[in-house]
């Protein structure tokens, strides 16, 4: 099974990745950010580096979206999946931060890329407050986030959200309050549960 992990920046994805995958005996895969080499230049300048930064994660993340679909017979968490990449550069773009030529092109990759793509078979939402995330992000410490807005962080949030909705007509989706971090087992059983709904337009996951 392929489950991907989506949440605002600060939410929690990537702890639960790694626990995930353990308990179940899949292959995490981390969202690509520590050796992104446009990151702090972007948190710093986001006029300047929004384009670069955008571009550059689609393909880490189309790449890593190849190696999972290939590479991962047993199973594969993914901490942030290629589709939520664009609720970041919509969001970019609506800010004036990516100019609508360049906004254009990044989709024009997206719709190219999309269709070799293959949905997660089941999408886990983990659902944070702005505020909550922020504090996570502070405690956390990492230098290039330090920029990070209250405003920026209700934004994505709302953009999230309008995502989740439209992802819920392609695949599963499994949402949880994650304000409050749940036990791994109770995460688990969630999963279970939603894997066995059937779905009239989704493959029967259960066979996997």
């Amino acid at each position: 099974m392929f489950i991907g992990i989506s949440g605002i920046i600060g939410a929690g994805k990537s702890t639960l990745a790694q626990d995930l995958a353990g308990r179940l005996g899949y292959r995490a895969y981390n969202e690509p950010v520590k050796d992104n080499p446009y990151l702090e230049d972007f948190y710093s300048d986001m006029n300047r580096w929004g384009a670069m930064m955008q571009i550059h994660l689609l393909f880490r993340r189309f790449e890593q979206h190849q190696q999972i679909v290939w590479n991962s017979e047993n199973g594969a968490v993914q901490d942030r999946t290629i589709y939520e990449d664009t609720i970041f550069a919509r969001m970019l773009n609506e800010a004036g931060f990516i100019d609508q030529r360049d906004y254009d092109t990044y989709l024009g990759h997206f719709n190219l890329m999309k269709r070799y793509l293959v949905y997660p078979d089941l999408l886990l939402y983990l659902r944070v407050e702005p505020e909550t995330s922020l504090q996570r992000i502070a405690e956390r410490g990492r230098k290039a986030e330090s920029g990070i807005t209250l405003d920026y962080m209700q934004k994505l949030h709302d953009g999230y959200e309008s995502f989740i909705e439209e992802m819920s007509r392609y695949t599963r989706v499994l949402t949880l309050d994650w304000n409050q971090f749940l036990e791994l087992d109770e995460v688990v059983d969630r999963i279970t549960e939603k894997a066995g709904e059937k779905r009239a337009f989704l493959r029967d996951l259960t066979k996997r």
